[in-house]
């Protein structure tokens, strides 16, 4: 199983960038998917989750401004990110929980990608 975004780049303050992520491989079920983010010198934190039938949660810093998303037949995640700050500047992560099997349960992540917002 792997996992591969896109979407990453520079963007002034204001603007809008959507992040994708796709999951390739054997799946036999997606229990969530999300992105974090690692600002320099700073730890990884949760940005957005999207837990499969339960429930979707955000970090407060970014409530009201992204919207996570899936598209279930692709095993696509989004993160559409909007009224960007520089504050949101940081390396995004994107994350699954995945059932490989019915026993066998893992998380994967996938490669960053670069949100660089200019003030």
């Amino acid at each position: 199983v792997q996992l591969q975004a896109f979407g990453g780049g520079l963007v002034q303050a204001g603007g809008s960038l959507r992040l994708s992520c796709s999951v390739s491989g054997s799946v036999f079920k997606i229990n969530a998917m999300g992105w974090y983010r690692q600002a320099p010198g700073k730890q990884r934190e949760l940005v957005a989750v999207d837990r499969t039938g339960v429930s979707t949660n955000y970090a407060d810093s970014v409530k009201g401004r992204f919207t996570v998303s899936r598209d279930n037949a692709k095993n696509t995640v989004y993160l559409q990110m909007n009224s960007l700050k520089p504050e949101d500047t940081a390396v995004y992560y994107c994350n699954a929980d995945i059932s490989v099997s019915r026993w066998r349960r893992s998380e994967y992540w996938g490669q960053g990608t670069l949100v660089t917002v200019s003030s």
